[in-house]
C-alpha cells in the first residue's frame, strides 16, 4: 500500500495532465472498482486535485468529486501524447491498454486515465464535493503532522498509554499518515525506541517525534517517495527516498550514521522494525 509521500507524489504529477482537462466518458469494466454512476462526472471539468491521508481527490467543475484509493496494487495510467504511470509497476505501464486488469477507464478530451487494480481492493467513488469530509474513509482519518500541534500528540498519546509508541503511530485515527517506513524513520530521528510505552514519551519527545515525522515526510515528498517495491512517480521513475535519505529503514546490519554502531531490524507491532540500539535505548527518557 502506498503512504502518504507516495500519494502526494502522484497528486502532483497528475495534475500536471489531467488538470482543467474535460471528462468525456467513463467505462467500467469492473462494478466493486466503481461507486456512483458515471454520467454524474462526464462532461464536466477537473478543477483540482487534492490528498486526504492515502486518498486522491480529483474535484470537478459541478460541485462532485472522485475519490480515488489505490490500496495494494492499484494503477493510474495516463495516455495522451505521452504515457505516464503511477502506482503499483508492472509491465501495464508499458503494455497495451485497456488490458486484464483495467477496472475503469477515464476519457479525456485529449488523453485517456486507465484505472487497473489486480487485486481490486482499490476503488473510485464519486461523491458531492461538499460531503467529502463527511465521508466514512475520510471522517475517521486523524490530522497529518503539518496539521498536529505536538500538545494535540502528547494527549492522543496519553490516551493510548499502554499501547507500544510504534504501533500508535501506524493508527491512522492518532496521527495521519505516518506508515511502516516513516514511522521508523521518524522514531530514530527522535531518539525514542518502537517499543516504549505511547504513555512514557513526554511532552518534549513528542514535540521531536512529531518534528521529525515532519521532516522525513517532507523529504521523502521531495524526493518522489520511497517507491521501495511497489511504487513510482507520475512519470514512470522511482523515487529516491530510501537511497538518498533513509536512515534506518532497510539499513539492517549497516553502522548507524549518527553513532557508527550497527542497525538492527526487529519486529514491533507486527511490523518489521528498524533501530539503533545505542540512539534509541528502550529504558531511556527525556
Amino acid at each position: 500500500m502506498p503512504e502518504l509521500p507516495e500519494v502526494e507524489t502522484i497528486r502532483r504529477g497528475l495534475a500536471k495532465f489531467i488538470l482543467h482537462k474535460k471528462i468525456k466518458k467513463i467505462d467500467v469494466f469492473c462494478e466493486k472498482s466503481f461507486q456512483g454512476e458515471p454520467s454524474t462526472v462526464e462532461n464536466h471539468i477537473v478543477k483540482g486535485l487534492r490528498r486526504f491521508g492515502k486518498a486522491l481527490i480529483i474535484d470537478l467543475n459541478n460541485d462532485t468529486s472522485l475519490m480515488i484509493h489505490l490500496r495494494m496494487t492499484g494503477q493510474l495510467i495516463y495516455d495522451g501524447k505521452e504515457r505516464y504511470a503511477a502506482g503499483h509497476p508492472s509491465e501495464n505501464f508499458v503494455d497495451n491498454l485497456p488490458n486484464k486488469q483495467t477496472r475503469v477507464v477515464i476519457k479525456f478530451n485529449d488523453g485517456i486515465l486507465y484505472f487497473n487494480d489486480q487485486r481490486k481492493f482499490g476503488f473510485i467513488k464519486i461523491i458531492p464535493t461538499a460531503e467529502i469530509k463527511n465521508d466514512p474513509f475520510i471522517k475517521k482519518l486523524a490530522p497529518e503532522p503539518w496539521a498536529m500541534a505536538p500538545e494535540e500528540l502528547f494527549e492522543k498519546l496519553q490516551k493510548h498509554q499502554n499501547s507500544c509508541i510504534k504501533a500508535t503511530l501506524l493508527d491512522q485515527t492518532i496521527i495521519c499518515g505516518l506508515g511502516n517506513i516513516y514511522a521508523d524513520e521518524a522514531l530514530f530521528a527522535a531518539g525514542i525506541h518502537p517499543e516504549r510505552k505511547s504513555g512514557s514519551i513526554s511532552r518534549d519527545e513528542a514535540k521531536s517525534l512529531l518534528n521529525s515525522a515532519r521532516k522525513v515526510m517532507e523529504a521523502s515528498i521531495n524526493s518522489g517517495g520511497s517507491t521501495m517495491a511497489t511504487y513510482v512517480k507520475a512519470d514512470g521513475t522511482r523515487g529516491d527516498y530510501l537511497e538518498k535519505f533513509a536512515q534506518v529503514f532497510r539499513k539492517e546490519n549497516q553502522p548507524c550514521p549518527k553513532c557508527g554502531n550497527i542497525i538492527i531490524k526487529i519486529r514491533v507491532a507486527g511490523r518489521g522494525t528498524h533501530i539503533c540500539p545505542n540512539c534509541q535505548k528502550k529504558d531511556q527518557h527525556a
